[in-house]
């Protein structure tokens, strides 16, 4: 190999408050939930309007139960649904890790659909504009996998550019997937949204960008997951593919659909909605 690093030891607790420990991922979380609030209060404001900015204020309560519940139960029951049904107890004990981001969009998905059915808010036309935020919390979610020293690659070939040994996975030199994945899943398809949703005609496509992000984090996540190594609880499924990508796999369909009909759901703008 041209280079092997060794995996620095990043302490995963970030700051200490007396006998309260904060680490870094539960930064990310944070970080991510209110940058992407102050993006959404101004991508909901741009033609055509689909929420004010008090009700993006209010609905980042309901992002975050999303996220945490949606994320925790996913990961319970896509990932060790035996363990947890015969140890009920650690379900709630989130501090000791296990999300899952598939569990997570779906919390924010009925997040959504229940929020905007209160408000009286287009639901696509919601989502469309949070679509867009989505990849900063990946990209942040997946620096702090790399800090924590987890999720990491699989074994990299010995012509591979540029790999780790993590000390907690042996002396193999790996790829640091976690990396690459917050390249794709985070960088990338939020440059991509981001240039999209800078088109006021594919803004007013109700579903055009939620199905963007959909297709577009469906392959890139099944992509990054062939440089990270399976949970070691499940290895790998049939055919060889990992639970990410399974897991994955309905949302590619789902989000060329979306993308393909985007043109019968012309988002009007909430005239209510207008100062004065």
């Amino acid at each position: 190999m041209i280079s092997v690093l060794v995996f620095p030891n990043f302490n995963p607790v970030a700051v200490h408050l007396g006998p309260f420990a904060i680490r870094w991922y539960a930064l990310a979380y944070i970080a991510a939930l209110l940058l992407g609030w102050r993006l959404l209060s101004r991508l909901v404001r741009e033609t055509p309007e689909v929420a004010t900015a008090l009700e993006v204020d209010d609905f980042l309560s309901w992002a975050t139960l999303g996220v945490v519940l949606g994320g925790r139960l996913g990961y319970v029951l896509f990932y060790q649904p035996g363990y947890y049904f015969t140890h009920p107890l650690m379900i709630a004990a989130v501090w000791d890790g296990g999300m899952s981001f598939h569990g997570g969009l779906i919390g924010v998905v009925v997040a959504i659909i229940w929020f905007c059915h209160r408000n009286g808010i287009a639901v696509l036309g919601f989502a469309d504009r949070i679509a867009v935020t989505v990849p900063i919390g990946l990209f942040l979610g997946r620096i702090a996998n790399f800090i924590n020293g987890e999720l990491w690659g699989r074994a990299a070939p010995r012509w591979w550019p540029l790999a780790v040994i993590y000390p907690r996975a042996g002396p193999i030199p790996r790829f640091p997937s976690e990396l690459y994945e917050a390249l794709l899943e985070g960088a990338v398809l939020f440059i991509v949204l981001y240039w999209l949703s800078r088109r006021e005609a594919w803004r007013a496509r109700g579903g055009f960008l939620t199905g963007s992000f959909l297709l577009g984090y469906a392959i890139t996540r099944i992509v990054g997951e062939f440089f990270r190594q399976p949970d070691w609880f499940l290895g790998y499924l049939l055919f060889g593919i990992t639970m990410g990508q399974l897991l994955s796999l309905p949302l590619i369909p789902i989000g060329a659909w979306l993308i393909a009909t985007s043109r019968r759901r012309l988002v009007s703008a909430r005239k209510e909605n207008r100062p004065g």
